[in-house]
């Protein structure tokens, strides 16, 4: 009976029933990770390293109970999941509004540096909103793999054609990934809409925090170089 479930789990939610394997989010994560570490210390509050021990500390107790995928639903380690993510995005913003302040009262004068952070402040932000979208979007990873998973936050293609794909669909990581960097370029949804209030105040935030990067940080940037 249990290979029955397996089989039905993989034809209907487009998963091995081993579940969906964590290494994708976490290679991100820890880009995010670096990025933050290697910030200017004039682009962060209290000491450089603070901040990344803080994530990696919540980072392992996750990588311990699901290593290789995310195959045990727990309750615990999505709320462990949720305050990392949390952690991560209220330091990126924070490197943002810090970044925005000096350039708005003028204390950068080197124009590369500038370019470099605001880089690694964007890029931050493309993969924090897609975390959180990947975590939060039918009730989380293992919870997609659920027949009774919550109702979809983000509406992709695959859902409305199911014909373009083998099986029945379910999105991952690179899904959420792809979603996020077309709404931080496009400061709008593409091909994936939001559904829920809280998916569309996610975009919204990423597409404000995005703009605010782009346009205010790119053309000091230039003025700079100039």
């Amino acid at each position: 009976m249990s290979d029955d479930v397996g089989t039905t789990a993989e034809s209907l939610w487009g998963y091995p029933s081993s579940g969906e394997s964590r290494w994708p989010a976490t290679i991100a994560l820890l880009v995010a990770l670096v990025i933050q570490a290697v910030l200017p210390d004039r682009l962060t509050i209290g000491p450089r390293y603070v901040i990344p021990a803080l994530e990696v500390a919540l980072l392992v107790p996750l990588m311990i109970a699901n290593p290789r995928r995310l195959d045990r639903a727990s309750r615990d380690m999505q709320t462990l999941s949720v305050a990392l993510i949390g952690v991560v995005n209220a330091a990126n913003l924070i490197s943002l509004g810090l970044l925005v302040r000096q350039l708005l009262k003028g204390r950068v004068s080197n124009g590369h540096a500038l370019i470099l952070a605001g880089v690694g402040v964007w890029l931050t932000t493309v993969i924090v909103f897609a975390l959180w979208y990947w975590e939060l979007d039918r009730g989380g990873p293992m919870a997609r793999m659920s027949r009774d998973h919550r109702a979809p936050d983000l509406f992709f293609p695959q859902m409305e054609n199911p014909g373009f794909s083998k099986g029945r669909w379910c999105p991952g990581f690179v899904d959420y990934l792809y979603v996020s960097l077309t709404n931080a370029t496009a400061f709008s949804p593409t091909d994936t809409l939001p559904l829920t209030q809280r998916a569309k105040a996610l975009m919204g935030i990423e597409g404000m925090a995005s703009l605010a990067t782009v346009a205010i940080v790119g053309a000091r940037a230039v003025n700079i170089l100039k």
